[in-house]
């Protein structure tokens, strides 16, 4: 089961919870998302909501019976290829007026005695946090999204009507959240990749346990890259320690083949001994090991007069 449907699923276990300002502003969103009105003989009209999550499916069906007393169907529709889902169709029943239910979820405007449809998103919501939740958590069930946090941090809403894809976006971003809009193909994508604003996402739709989740996942991504980057530090200063040593080494050999090691200042010849005795040993160490002992600082001095020394032989070679 991928993560959306995780999160998805979750939120339709919360029906009991929700009241009926609640509902409406979940199937309004969805309907506006999902759904489809048609026009149907002697003037009437039916609507629909199609998914490809069973859950939701059911989830709409029990709000609209509920809370709008209307009587619906779900009809499944088998996918003709084996990599597409189902799709589950929510549909209201062909005698029924459901002109009065498209006003009530805001799908339906009057204006100079016409009933027309809208996009816009009812300002209604301007004034309830509350509401404001359940209708993200609406549009989350209708197009949105997310990607398994073990690869990447990425939420979506995918939606066909630029206007509501401008307003559901300001509306999201009413809670401090930073989302954004781009074009897909025909559709218009608002989108969210910041953990923590996918975490606050969670939050607002109430998907509790599907945070947890992802926060488990943080904590251990974040615990792993610290790691990762403590091992390449400590890899790159062995390699720089290992590939000094070895420079070292050549030039003390370079020294002692060409003028001897008693042509250099006693200072440095000791330095040079241990260096060459204790090839794999640190600074540090090295100068633990000279009478008297030496600070890192002082051996590396003394290590780059041998180098300097050493470059001179090979220029007058």
């Amino acid at each position: 089961m991928s993560f959306s449907m995780e999160v998805k699923n979750e939120i339709c276990r919360d029906i009991e919870q929700i009241n009926s300002e609640q509902a409406l502003c979940i199937i309004s969103a969805m309907m506006k998302i999902a759904g489809s009105i048609n026009l149907l003989g002697l003037n009437k009209l039916s609507f629909s909501m199609t998914t490809e999550n069973a859950s939701i499916a059911r989830f709409l069906f029990s709000l609209i019976k509920k809370f709008f007393n209307i009587h619906c169907e779900i009809i499944v529709k088998k996918s003709k290829t084996l990599k597409k889902n189902n799709k589950y169709v929510i549909r209201s029943k062909d005698s029924l007026d459901i002109t009065d239910f498209l006003k009530k979820i805001y799908v339906f405007i009057e204006k100079d005695d016409s009933i027309l449809i809208t996009h816009k998103i009812p300002s209604i919501l301007d004034n309830s946090i509350d509401l404001r939740r359940y209708y993200i958590q609406g549009a989350f069930l209708g197009g949105g999204s997310l990607s398994n946090p073990e690869k990447a941090y990425h939420l979506e809403f995918v939606c066909e009507d630029e206007e509501f894809a401008e307003d559901l976006s300001r509306l999201i971003n009413t809670f401090n959240i930073n989302s954004k809009i781009i074009t897909r193909k025909r559709n218009y994508v608002i989108y969210i990749k910041e953990s923590e604003q996918i975490v606050d996402i969670l939050n607002i739709i109430r998907a509790h346990q599907a945070l947890l989740k992802l926060e488990n996942i943080r904590i251990i991504k974040e615990m792993r890259n610290n790691v990762n980057r403590i091992v390449n530090c400590e890899t790159a200063n062995l390699t720089k320690t290992v590939d000094s040593s070895i420079k070292h080494i050549e030039n003390i050999k370079l020294i002692k083949k060409e003028i001897g090691l008693n042509r250099i200042p006693k200072i440095l010849i000791d330095v040079a001994e241990v260096r060459l005795k204790y090839p794999d040993e640190s600074l540090k160490e090295i100068g633990d090991r000279l009478i008297p002992s030496l600070g890192k600082s002082g051996v590396n001095h003394r290590l780059r007069k041998i180098d300097k020394i050493a470059e001179e032989i090979r220029k007058n070679k």
